[in-house]
């Protein structure tokens, strides 16, 4: 669809403007080989690579307008520069204007933190869905436009995408939508543009500091999430999180908190706590839900604030509450006929790591042997690798040490990594064995009947990374077939 350049530069910090903006322009494209005649470049300078030094190449293969943060010292006639202060920030509102600021005609709730992202936003879309809502997802696991589910390739997409998908839901008639925002979105811009209804906090534990230099750093940039939220809008967190009050520090947006240890607004107390469920205690009321551990009562508190936030009755989202269902590779566990449990989750920071296993250590009688297969992936943050391994050793009977997603490192170095985390009393506990499958066969062989297997770290996905390559590798359909070809 084409649009006049003059309006999708509203609100775009110009330096300078070489040419002219009264031209129609096809579409908006950061990536130089997707190119077309007619399209907008916006040069992004990334981790791998600069948009600037495709200038030349994006020019050509048609591109008509040139949007980048250095002028290239020769510039070519009937080509329009526009120099902008940052490529990212110009790229969200350029998207955000392009499809018509798509978030403004529905109510938008991000949530970030490093655990439980995936799990508040796909339960929150499931909870206003069962309320009989047309909602929205953008997380990490897919996207839903309604009932129309979209592949998921990063946890806060770029904002083209955001915004195409945000202009999606607004024609199908979506009026909720609830989206994970990545520290990586934040940083890079994705989500300047887009107008939130509200934001939640999860917590903040160690995570990607292969990406951002410090700790400080990390929480700073969720922080400024809350900070760029409007009045109109809410935000509401963890505040047994030490780091949840800082997150309000100078937001204008109205503040409110959950907790299950502090005095919250969203006050939760756990009364059961069984593998077929909790039984919780939310604000003076009782309710039986399916998910399982402390970690989730932290989860359910945030989607019953933000559903109350939003002005859904409380009685009502209780009653929903009780009805949703555990989310794909987060605690998702089956029984064998051997009457071993096998469960996966997503684990793959030390903090979310050591809540399962001590969700399953509140659950188990210590009768039973607790299995865990874990790994650490390639190319990530290399500080929590030994880390990982000591929690796992501390609260397991055995520890299986693996490959994850090795990427474009070598698994066995990874592992080694791993090892230096044990403590000495729990070496006899610990195995490494390269080969994911193989190790969680051992497990399987390992286990006897009531005896429990986590497999941590990959959760929904259904691939191991390998030197640039994906090869097909699910979790829990190994577990299965394995539980099943030994007879257990």
């Amino acid at each position: 669809m084409n649009k006049l350049l003059k309006d999708i530069l509203y609100k775009v910090a110009i330096e300078s403007v070489k040419g002219t903006t009264d031209v129609l322009v096809n579409k908006l494209e950061f990536d130089s080989r997707k190119l077309e005649p007619n399209d907008v470049f916006i040069a992004i300078r990334g981790t791998q690579a600069d948009g600037h030094d495709f200038i030349p190449k994006a020019i050509e293969l048609g591109a008509k307008v040139i949007v980048c943060d250095t002028l290239p010292e020769q510039l070519q006639a009937g080509i329009t520069y526009i120099e902008v202060e940052d490529t990212n920030k110009a790229l969200a509102f350029m998207a955000a204007n392009y499809f018509e600021n798509p978030s403004k005609d529905l109510k938008l709730v991000g949530i970030t933190g490093t655990n439980g992202k995936t799990t508040i936003a796909s339960l929150l879309f499931q909870l206003f869905q069962k309320a009989g809502y047309k909602v929205g997802l953008i997380s990490t696991v897919k996207i839903m436009v309604d009932a129309l589910e979209y592949k998921a390739t990063h946890t806060t997409p770029d904002s083209i995408t955001i915004n195409h998908y945000l202009d999606e839901m607004r024609a199908a008639g979506v009026q909720y939508c609830f989206m994970e925002v990545s520290s990586h979105g934040i940083h890079q811009k994705r989500t300047e543009a887009l107008h939130f209804a509200g934001g939640v906090f999860t917590n903040l534990s160690h995570d990607h500091l292969d990406y951002h230099a410090t700790f400080a750093e990390y929480r700073d940039v969720k922080k400024s999430f809350f900070d760029h939220l409007p009045a109109t809008a809410f935000s509401i967190t963890n505040i047994d999180d030490k780091n949840g009050a800082v997150m309000l520090q100078n937001t204008v947006s109205k503040k409110c908190t959950y907790a299950l240890k502090s005095y919250a607004d969203y006050r939760a107390q756990i009364l059961e706590n069984q593998l077929s469920g909790l039984l919780l205690k939310i604000n003076d009321n009782e309710v039986w839900v399916k998910l399982i551990g402390t970690f989730n009562a932290y989860n359910l508190l945030a989607i019953y604030g933000t559903a109350i936030e939003l002005g859904m009755e409380s009685l009502e989202t209780l009653r929903l509450l009780s009805d949703l269902e555990s989310v794909s590779g987060r605690f998702q566990f089956i029984v064998s006929e051997g009457n071993i449990t096998a469960i996966v989750d997503y684990a793959h920071t030390p903090d979310a790591l050591e809540n399962v296993l001590k969700t399953i250590n509140d659950i188990r009688t210590k009768n039973e042997q607790l299995f865990t297969v874990v790994g650490c992936g390639g190319n990530r943050d290399k500080a929590k690798r030994p880390i990982m391994a000591r929690i796992a050793s501390e609260l397991s009977t055995q520890v299986i040490l693996t490959s994850d997603n090795p990427r474009n490192e070598e698994p066995d170095m990874i592992i080694s990594e791993m090892e230096q985390g044990v403590e000495a009393q729990n070496y006899k506990r610990v195995l490494s064995v390269t080969d994911r499958k193989q190790a969680i066969k051992i497990a399987c062989q390992l286990a006897r009947p009531n005896d429990i297997i986590l497999i941590a770290g990959k959760g929904h996905e259904t691939y191991q990374e390998i030197k640039g390559v994906r090869h097909h590798f699910d979790d829990m359909v190994t577990v299965k077939e394995l539980l099943k070809e030994l007879g257990k």
